[in-house]
């Protein structure tokens, strides 16, 4: 194992992660990218008290001298040569004499200058996304020939999130740290360990012996740690009154869900830990069908291999559907309660999903016919039905009856028995009748109220309704009152605006429903007349008739009501001479002047009348006559 996959693992936020491993220390005759060498002078010439001279010498790799003889004080050793710029492996020549010529000392050195860089090496990543634990492994193809002089030194490479850092500090030159791999090692898989999650890039140098890097390759790994999202869809909230399909979808935002064969992803669900229904891709369905509670499991398998759902031992997504596709069962009660002959019954029974606690009906209609049924005002209760068949509105006859039921699943079931066998059917009337009789008498109305072929039946509320004429304040009243120990009862009635009168039984609940005859009771428009005076001069001053109509009780109908003064003298009859109209209070006036000398010594009798009009709510009524004498 190389010694930097160490270093991968903990800088997982790094823009670049450089990877190096140790190369053999730089020594004396090492290849090195730049021909400026150091030179130790101690060797090369070396060192003598009598030196005078020092000469050194340049030599190629075939043995021939390069460049001219240098020639320098021996006070001035060399420490630093430049070779030329032309790759090779050079001889530095140096000696020294002293000041008779004479050689004291002589040193060489080997200085092996390679500035030309390695065509680059081929680098192959896995096309498959991995999974977070999977080690991951770079295919290195090693750099074509011709190598440099210096030949390979090895291979240099940095691992990033796309931020492109080259694998060395400096792209001219890769020190021997970061020389990661040593030159035998292409051909084989290089393992990198584990990488972090998502999208690492692979940057890759071949490194000559003199430390210079090729153009960079670049390869990518593609890592998904994370399974997939697995979701249930069609699972209804409640019950189901048939079968349910029900799908599976799986979700990954890294390697994604599209198929790829059997291979690649896959999604599955699975029925009551039956065997599972699979489909390429990110989707699969499956029908659950037959009456009871089901377990729906689901799972799936993203591109990297990534499991979400029930395999090797992952809590699977996981619904619940009901199904039902039993009717429920409905009859209706044994017997009619004695108390409440009108109460209609049924039980509703269902043994899985349950009755509905919000829908069901009963229904009525005439025994032995094909007419519709009528649906009666119904209150759905738990695993009841319960309908007030109002009996009193119908007619004498047999009447069958009619429960539908609905279970929480939706299954709808028809019922018209009783629960103890035999068709629900009742005969009306279903109470006991009663007839009512009343009478006016002035402004009293009074009656009794009887059982048909029996006594009166005492301590029971009648309303005496009392219903106005157009016009009055109010448009109707009711006035309860109760029957004594021999059903009879009697109300006065209050004075105001004419109206029709009727008495009504409402009923109980084993009485039927009765009412008496209708009564008109009127009321005469009330009138108040006076005169200015109880005598007149003919042709004097006139003589002022006003009044009032006193009625309450109306709206503003009294506003313009016309009113007709009327006269009569001895052996004569009424006749009218003037309409006024009264004003918004009901007050009247006029002023009538005599003027016939027929008049004096004539007492004559004034009225006021009114006859009334639509939206007036009394009867014509006529006012106190008053006398005025002529004179």
């Amino acid at each position: 194992m190389i010694a930097f996959l160490s270093r991968f693992v903990p800088v997982l936020a790094a823009a670049a992660i450089a990877l190096a491993l140790p190369a053999p220390a730089a020594a004396s005759g090492q290849w090195q990218a730049s021909p400026e060498f150091d030179i130790n002078s101690s060797h090369v010439p070396g060192h003598s008290t009598q030196a005078a001279i020092a000469r050194y010498r340049l030599f190629d790799s075939q043995g021939t001298p390069v460049g001219p003889l240098i020639e320098l004080p021996a006070s001035n050793l060399v420490n630093l040569f430049t070779v030329p710029s032309v790759p090779d492996v050079y001889r530095f020549e140096g000696w020294i004499v002293d000041a008779a010529g004479a050689e004291l000392s002589r040193g060489s050195t080997i200085l092996r200058f390679d500035n030309v860089p390695p065509p680059p090496p081929a680098v192959h990543a896995p096309e498959r996304w991995l999974q977070g634990q999977e080690v991951a492994k770079l295919g290195l193809d090693a750099p074509p020939e011709p190598l440099p002089l210096s030949g390979l030194g090895g291979y240099a490479l940095s691992l990033d999130r796309g931020t492109g850092n080259h694998p060395c500090a400096k792209q001219s030159l890769c020190t021997a740290a970061e020389t990661d791999l040593a030159p035998d090692a292409a051909g084989e898989p290089v393992a990198l360990g584990t990488i972090p999650e998502g999208t690492t890039h692979v940057r890759v140098v071949a490194v000559s012996g003199a430390g210079v890097p090729s153009p960079v390759r670049t390869a990518t790994i593609r890592v998904d740690a994370t399974d997939p999202l697995v979701s249930l869809s069609g699972v209804p909230n409640g019950w189901s009154d048939g079968p349910v399909e029900v799908t599976a979808h799986g979700a990954d935002s890294l390697s994604g869900m599209a198929a790829a064969g059997p291979a690649g992803p896959v999604a599955a669900i699975s029925v009551d830990g039956g065997a599972a229904t699979t489909a390429f891709g990110d989707t699969a369905a499956s029908w659950v069908s037959g009456s009871g509670i089901h377990r729906v499991y689901a799972l799936a398998r993203d591109a990297a291999g990534n499991i979400g759902g029930g395999l090797e031992g992952t809590a699977p997504p996981a619904a619940t559907v009901r199904i039902d596709e039993e009717a429920p069962r409905v009859a209706f009660a044994p017997a009619q309660d004695p108390g409440e002959p009108e109460r209609i019954e049924a039980t509703v029974a269902d043994s899985l999903s349950g009755p509905s606690p919000s829908r069901g009906s009963i229904s009525i209609r005439l025994a032995g016919t094909r007419a519709r049924f009528e649906e009666l005002p119904t209150r759905v209760e738990v695993g009841r039905l319960v309908a007030r068949w109002d009996s009193d509105s119908y007619p004498p006859g047999k009447y069958e009856f009619l429960a539908i039921a609905h279970d929480a699943a939706g299954n709808v079931a028809a019922g018209s028995d009783r629960a103890r066998g035999g068709r629900m059917v009742l005969v009306n009337p279903l109470k006991s009748p009663v007839s009512l009789t009343t009478e006016l008498s002035g402004e009293r109305i009074h009656g009794r109220l009887r059982r048909l072929g029996g006594g009166g039946v005492a301590r029971q509320p009648i309303a005496i309704v009392e219903t106005f004429d157009a016009g009055a304040a109010i448009r109707r009243r009711t006035t309860l009152c109760t029957t004594d120990g021999s059903g009879a009862f009697s109300l006065r009635l209050r004075p105001g605006p004419s109206r029709e009168v009727a008495a009504v039984f409402a009923g109980t609940p084993t009485l039927s429903r009765s009412s008496g005859e209708s009564s008109r009771l009127g009321f005469p428009t009330g009138l108040r007349l006076r005169a200015s005076t109880a005598t007149a001069t003919v042709g004097g001053r006139p003589v002022v008739f006003s009044g009032a109509i006193r009625n309450r009780g109306a709206r503003d109908a009294v506003h313009g009501l016309p009113v007709e003064l009327q006269f009569r003298y001895p052996g004569a009859g009424w006749r009218g001479f003037r309409t006024v109209e009264a004003d918004r209070r009901g007050r009247f006036r006029y002023a009538y002047r005599f003027s016939d000398d027929d008049s004096r010594g004539v007492g004559f009798q004034f009225r006021a009348h009114v006859k009334g009009r639509e939206g007036w709510p009394y009867e014509p009524g006529t006012s106190r006559p008053v006398t005025v004498t002529g004179r």
